[in-house]
């Protein structure tokens, strides 16, 4: 089992910035790869960002030059630095592990992203 626990949504003004957290716990070692996943209402789940055991990150289109993920050097907690913030960011995020041995999708519950004046 791996439990993961996103924090650091709010409600933000358009150009400003959120930087969202994700704490892993549990059997930590089955898991090579991490990333930030998007839902709003009436979309389907979209990648934002993933970030590989080896240290290699992937981005979204949509996000590239704004968001940057990050993780500690525990591989415990995932970062995501959302810069420039834009009223179509505004959805739910979730923290995603994938994990192997074997091979199953944690998520966490999911931390609302709101972007408005």
């Amino acid at each position: 089992q791996v439990q993961l626990v996103e924090s650091g949504g709010g409600l933000v003004q358009p150009g400003g910035s959120l930087r969202l957290s994700c704490a892993a716990s549990g059997d930590i070692y089955r898991v090579y790869d991490m990333g930030w996943y998007r839902q709003a209402p009436g979309k389907q789940r979209e990648l934002v960002a993933g970030i590989s055991k080896n240290g290699v990150a992937r981005y979204a289109d949509f996000v590239k030059g704004r968001f940057t993920i990050t993780r500690n050097s525990a591989e415990t907690t995932v970062y995501l630095q959302m810069n420039s913030l834009k009223p179509e960011d505004t959805a739910v995020y979730y923290c995603n592990a994938a994990a192997m041995g074997p091979r199953f999708d944690y998520w966490g519950q999911g931390t609302q992203v709101t972007v408005s004046s």
